[in-house]
């Protein structure tokens, strides 16, 4: 079974669960299945396709704007796995601005790269190791959580996504 996309009482995603807590959810009548999928649960006298999409009945009060939390796994996910000077498959983070001369551990100043490129460029600057970024990092958008917690959104999530871009 798949994971579900759990959505705020007004439509705004919320997190995703895997598909048995949202079966449980829906049967203990917090919930409401949006969409389904083609696996079906199945209990003794009991059964019910697999949710994919479900909105909570309720309003949860989110107290603060969702960010996606910076990672090694994140950020691999975000530069696809690609080296952002030379293109080879990535294997370790970069620091563009080296935190040894004052740069932070931040989104815009992270970036993927291969080791042979990482060694080469050391504690200088793109530009004073005669490197060029092929991409300048970026903090993912508003929802980047959800791309970054599933290998693959689901079709049927696109929609709900879209709305609260």
């Amino acid at each position: 079974m798949r994971n579900a996309l759990v959505l705020n009482a007004t439509y705004e995603p919320l997190s995703i669960v895997s598909a048995r807590r949202a079966v449980c959810l829906v049967l203990s009548d917090k919930a409401d299945m949006i969409e389904s999928g083609d696996d079906e649960v199945r209990a003794e006298r009991f059964s019910m396709k697999a949710p994919l999409v479900i909105r909570l009945r309720y309003v949860v009060k989110v107290p603060y704007q969702r960010r996606t939390a910076m990672s090694r796994h994140a950020i691999f996910a975000r530069d696809s796995h690609r080296c952002q000077y030379c293109g080879a498959r990535a294997d370790s983070i970069d620091h563009v601005m080296p935190r040894s001369r004052g740069g932070l551990h931040v989104w815009e100043n992270v970036t993927a790269a291969c080791r042979p490129c990482n060694l080469k460029k050391r504690d200088r600057t793109p530009e004073e190791a005669g490197m060029r970024l092929e991409t300048r990092p970026f903090a993912p958008r508003e929802l980047g959580w959800i791309f970054l917690t599933v290998p693959r959104v689901p079709d049927e999530w696109m929609p709900y996504l879209a709305q609260a871009s």
